[in-house]
């Protein structure tokens, strides 16, 4: 009997064990547009990143600032908001800009935020730790003339189990000096999904 109920057990365990979900992972080609879920994703980040740069570069805002002051522009990224109702990290695309403004060498970008705190904290640190020669000295940060930022925004429609999602991002650079806005771009995004 005990044969029995082991030999039982053991092929429950072995069918149920078998039942359960797999998991399969493969790496992909990240530049491959992927849609799962319906949400913002890296794909919807690319095609803002790819679309804001092009446009911003291609303004005459940067030649204008060119012309009048005989210097390329610095620009300083402020704060996107999310005023969608799904957690959208803006970070993706805003480093995509400021790693084209930097590489096109047309534009400058000076640190903001934490990124600033941070170096400011090194070189307060140089001032105790560091040979004169290598300290690096208080007030010799480059002001930004243009400040970037911008809002993402989203509109759902759903009946039933269809759904459409348009996301609409907004960025705006402004002269720190005049408070003009000198450039706006926007990148409408639109998803039908279907359960």
């Amino acid at each position: 009997m005990k044969k029995i109920l082991f030999a039982s057990g053991l092929a429950a365990i072995l069918i149920f064990s078998n039942c359960g979900p797999s998991r399969k992972v493969e790496r992909m080609d990240p530049n491959t547009a992927t849609d799962i879920s319906g949400r913002w994703n890296d794909t919807d980040a690319k095609l803002v990143a790819e679309e804001m740069i092009k446009d911003v570069l291609d303004r005459p805002w940067r030649t204008n600032f060119e012309m009048k002051n005989g210097k390329k522009p610095v620009v300083i990224i402020g704060q996107v908001r999310n005023k969608t109702s799904e957690h959208i990290d803006a970070g993706f695309f805003i480093k995509s800009m400021e790693r084209t403004f930097i590489n096109s060498g047309t534009v400058s970008v000076v640190q903001s935020g934490e990124e600033r705190n941070e170096v400011r904290d090194e070189r307060n640190d140089q001032q105790t730790f560091s040979s004169e020669e290598t300290r690096k000295k208080w007030g010799k940060e480059k002001g930004a003339d243009f400040m970037l930022n911008g809002v993402i925004m989203s509109v759902v429609d759903q009946y039933k189990k269809q759904k459409t999602v348009k996301y609409q991002v907004n960025l705006e650079l402004t002269n720190l000096e005049t408070n003009e806005k000198v450039w706006i771009g926007e990148k409408e995004i639109k998803k039908f999904i279907k359960n």
